[in-house]
């Protein structure tokens, strides 16, 4: 099957900021996709201006995946997301487009939504750093376009907690990741050039409110960094951050959750979460909050996530 890429872009007249926007990484996804065209309508009717800086949308990042109304096409466009010289995979081909696209760019907004019910969020990047895993020098900006966004709940950590999950399951089958590259997204691939990013989760994917959360937040982005001309968007009150400290595999298809967890439900300490197939009770070793939580989660595969409060945004 043969599918195409593309990509939107619109200049100010002034210099600006270099945004990109991006819907549809995953393709049963489809509130960025949504929120984006709505716009584009009204950057053609001209209800909307780009006066200074410029941005680039791409409604559709995996049209395979959208094509087929599923995560993926070949595999998660959002893991290992690198070039490569020998692209096998669809996703590969994705890649080859999209990385140097990033990379032409200051600023990257990425709207996704997720499986479970729950509030909308914004993943966060790092502290500042220099370490070996990623790199960054743009807290500042970061974190400041987060509180503007329209969304009260933030979560980070997933970067080295993820990696942690992946030394773990090396030597278990199921995924296909090798090393901990293969957490590396857009956001970080986009930091890792030096720009800075925020993953948006819209909501749950079939929320009717989602497409009006992304919209919202990509006005609030282009008034933000100044893009549009339009007044700056308040900050938001009653902030929480959470951050990711422990994830947990799937192991068994007949491991099963609890209940029906909501992404963000607090635990806890000694609370079930899930039992094993041998019988194993998995419970909380201190209170937190659980995310991510995927009852379809494949062996082998993150099967949900674990956070504790922190004081940050």
């Amino acid at each position: 099957m043969s599918h195409h890429f593309q990509s939107i872009s619109f200049q100010g007249m002034r210099p600006g900021k270099r945004l990109i926007i991006l819907g549809g990484v995953h393709g049963n996804e489809p509130c960025g996709t949504v929120a984006i065209r709505r716009i584009l309508d009204e950057l053609e009717r001209g209800t909307l201006t780009i006066e200074s800086g410029s941005v680039t949308f791409v409604p559709v990042c995996n049209p395979l995946a959208r094509s087929q109304y599923t995560r993926m096409g070949e595999r998660n466009l959002n893991r290992r997301l690198v070039p490569t010289d020998f692209p096998q995979q669809f996703e590969d081909y994705v890649a080859n487009w999209l990385c140097p696209l990033l990379s032409s760019h200051d600023v990257l907004l990425d709207l996704h939504s997720f499986h479970t019910p729950g509030r909308p969020f914004a993943m966060l990047g790092p502290r500042n750093n220099q370490g070996d895993l990623e790199p960054f020098t743009h807290e500042a900006e970061e974190e400041a376009l987060a509180r503007h966004l329209g969304v009260e709940l933030f979560v980070d950590g997933w970067l080295d907690t993820y990696a942690s999950g992946v030394r773990r399951r090396q030597q278990m089958s199921g995924c296909d990741e090798q090393d901990v590259q293969y957490g590396v997204g857009t956001t970080e691939y986009m930091r890792r050039q030096g720009g800075y990013g925020l993953t948006l989760e819209c909501g749950q994917h079939e929320d009717t409110a989602a497409p009006e959360v992304a919209y919202r937040a990509i006005l609030n982005t282009l008034a933000w960094l100044g893009l549009s001309g339009q007044v700056k968007p308040t900050e938001a009150a009653n902030r929480t951050t959470l951050r990711l400290f422990e994830v947990v595999d799937r192991e068994s298809p007949d491991d099963r959750l609890a209940r029906g967890w909501r992404s963000f439900e607090r635990l806890e300490a000694g609370e079930l979460i899930g039992i094993r197939a041998d019988g194993e009770e998995l419970r909380a070793q201190e209170a937190a909050h659980i995310v991510f939580p995927n009852p379809d989660a494949e062996p082998g595969c993150e099967w949900f996530y674990l956070a504790r409060a922190v004081d940050r945004v």
